[in-house]
């Protein structure tokens, strides 16, 4: 996957915090360590006294390396607790900053593993990965030595079976200790991730203890974004989802936008439009500021306000809007340009293609309107070079 199909791809997933992932999982009976997070250092000493010493003071940011940029701190005492706290929150971790500590009782470790379910998209099965070599990056573990990482295909129709659970467990090779408490756990996180419409769940590490149980000590999940209209409480992780100030305006706007690093601003209808148009300015030699998706329809208001995020972007110095009309006829969309053009002043020039249902009309509505600063043409591939042109101009 292509960097720009990549983060299109992100655009319609809800990633959660540690935080968030632990209580996700706690739903469903999976282990997981006895904390609260805080966004307050006085408060932070209190959850410490009520989970119990030693804790662990954790940064709750979208972004990996908090240990290593001092987001996780050991705590043995209110004291040790409250500068942990202080300097954590507020800190810079990759460009995140820290808003969120999450404070949980520590963990003794005999061993650590990792497991996970994802999507296999081309082999269109559910795809479980499972090793005795965890708390490192999986991609490390995948490229240093693959044959720790045991894989499991799992037909959605059929879901994961206890017998083919206990395979898998064998293979990874854990503990034996380990086995019964992975089991249970691989089997509760399966349902976590299928009946909770995930993405990804992720437990690195999946923890041994000395006494042999076995115990989730990360949690890392994202949601399918598209799901939430069957899990209302889902609206609860909004407010925590990372975005830039582009990107936080588009979604006051009901838009599907992600922000990128170039200077062709992309309006298109539908995500595998807008996927393609960020794709075709590559190709011409562009760089596309954004990917932006107004859905199926693109009336006045859909428009001006895509126009408008698009047009408070100081890198744009060009606009490619590109409309294929289905549902919606080519008169109501340049009808909506047209009207959304008197509503917002927009800076950058603008390259219109116009296709599909009474394109021509279309297209006639919107000729009177043409000049050095509104330009059409007669497909994708002319328009984008067009719009990629203005902007190096």
């Amino acid at each position: 996957m292509t960097e720009t199909r990549k983060d299109e791809a992100e655009a319609s997933i809800v990633d959660l915090l540690e935080y968030q992932g632990k209580q996700f999982f706690a739903r469903y009976g999976i282990p997981v360590s006895d904390g609260e997070a805080t966004s307050d250092t006085e408060e932070a000493v209190a959850i410490a006294e009520r989970v119990g010493y030693p804790v662990v003071v954790k940064a709750q940011v979208h972004t990996g390396g908090r240990g290593k940029a001092g987001g996780v701190k050991l705590a043995e005492n209110a004291d040790e607790c409250r500068v942990h706290a202080t300097n954590i929150l507020g800190l810079d971790i990759k460009g995140h900053v820290v808003e969120i500590i999450w404070i949980e009782h520590a963990s003794d470790i005999a061993e650590e593993y990792y497991a996970s379910f994802t999507l296999d998209r081309a082999a269109k099965l559910h795809l479980g990965m499972l090793s005795a070599e965890g708390g490192v990056e999986i991609e490390t573990v995948a490229e240093e030595n693959p044959d720790a990482i045991a894989r499991i295909h799992i037909n959605p129709v059929v879901g994961l079976t206890e017998e083919a659970c206990r395979e898998w467990v064998a293979a990874a090779e854990l503990n034996p200790k380990a086995t019964e408490g992975a089991v249970d756990i691989l089997m509760k996180l399966y349902t976590a991730y299928t009946e909770g419409d995930a993405d990804l769940v992720e437990i690195n590490p999946l923890i041994l203890k000395p006494t042999g149980e076995v115990h989730a000590l990360d949690a890392k999940v994202s949601l399918d974004g598209n799901a939430t209209y069957e899990h209302p409480d889902y609206e609860q992780y909004d407010a925590t989802q990372p975005r830039d100030e582009r990107e936080a305006a588009a979604h006051e706007k009901g838009l599907q936008y992600v922000g990128l690093d170039g200077t062709v601003g992309v309006i298109a209808n539908g995500a595998g439009l807008a996927m393609s148009t960020v794709d075709v300015v590559n190709q011409v030699g562009g760089a596309p500021a954004n990917f932006l998706d107004i859905g199926g329809g693109a009336n006045a208001d859909v428009m001006a306000g895509a126009l408008e995020v698009i047009n408070n972007d100081p890198s744009v110095q060009a606009i490619f809007i590109n409309i294929f009309g289905g549902i919606t006829r080519g008169e109501e969309v340049a009808n909506g340009i047209i009207e959304a053009m008197g509503r917002v002043t927009i800076d950058p020039p603008i390259v219109i293609r116009l296709d599909g249902t009474n394109a021509d009309e279309g297209r006639a509505l919107l000729e009177p309107h043409l000049n050095d600063k509104l330009m059409m043409a007669d497909n994708m591939l002319d328009a984008a070079r067009k719009a990629v042109e203005l902007a190096k101009g």
